[in-house]
């Protein structure tokens, strides 16, 4: 895909964000939404997957560590035939299997439950020794929320990823800067992020715009390129990016929009994807 076809499928991507959220009248729409580029980019542009054989010995995995923001990974697989698109409307709903956090055994897709935060790190590092042990080639790519980060599980597995040189293993940290409780850097902060993950031995690539998909494809290609030690990509994004209301606002982290706020978001959506077939 080009940089326009990624940009108006991840504004696809963050219109079944909104529209699963809306039906669920509850989850994560914020870091669900400035996630969804890189989510686009994953599972549009990087990985190696296939979505009629979503159990594939050789295919790379993911896992959602930050497992709160499913509503984005849900719609980024929808988008990419996992499932039907129209199901994000059954999310968290009665007999769905589309639950509120990552479930591996029902949903098409998933390599990991996940949604105790700092867990999915350590499931990522599992799979990427696993590579290594027996000689595959499969890549290992995990999201951690800046917020999440706080906890302490994700320096032990970061600590063992780096003794053990996992160059197959790509951690993105998706810095929007904000958590459920406030700012990032007034509730616990984990600044310098990037300084932190070097001294664990990671090459650390500086995502000046997370949201932008040309220096997302720079990043993961640099990613690749690295041998002889794990990658942390932190990348700086907007917290609620592309919907107005929704932007840099840390009430929009586990709030569903009303019936009036989601007609705003769509509309927002639907002008976007507008300017973007016009380019």
């Amino acid at each position: 895909m080009n940089k326009l076809e990624l940009q108006i499928t991840a504004n696809e991507v963050r219109k079944g964000i909104v529209t699963a959220v809306h039906s669920a009248k509850a989850g994560h729409p914020g870091g669900s939404l400035s996630a969804a580029d890189i989510f686009t980019y994953l599972y549009f542009e990087e990985m190696n997957i296939d979505p009629k054989n979503p159990k594939k010995p050789d295919r790379d995995r993911f896992v959602l560590s930050k497992g709160h923001t499913a509503p984005g990974l849900y719609s980024a697989l929808a988008q990419r035939g996992y499932f039907p698109v129209e199901d994000l409307k059954t999310l968290r709903h009665l007999g769905s299997y589309l639950q509120g956090h990552p479930d591996m055994k029902h949903i098409p897709g998933v390599d990991m439950s996940s949604g105790s935060l700092g867990q999915g790190i350590s499931a990522a590092v599992g799979m990427a020794l696993s590579a290594k042990l027996t000689n595959d080639d499969y890549r290992v790519y995990t999201l951690l929320g800046d917020g999440e980060i706080q906890e302490g599980q994700v320096w032990e597995a970061a600590m063992f990823a780096g003794f053990r040189r996992l160059d197959n293993l790509v951690v993105i940290v998706d810095n929007n800067g904000l958590q459920i409780d406030g700012p990032v850097d007034q509730v616990c902060s984990p600044y310098p992020i990037g300084e932190k993950f070097k001294a664990f031995n990671f090459h650390v690539i500086d995502l000046k715009d997370g949201n932008d998909m040309n220096q997302i494809a720079d990043a993961f290609k640099e990613a690749r390129n690295t041998k002889g030690m794990p990658t942390a990509i932190i990348a700086h994004t907007v917290k609620g990016k592309g919907v107005s209301f929704m932007e840099n606002q840390v009430g929009w982290h586990g709030k569903a929009p009303n019936d009036e706020e989601y007609a705003v978001a769509m509309e927002d959506l639907r002008k976007e994807g507008e300017a973007l077939c016009q380019k």
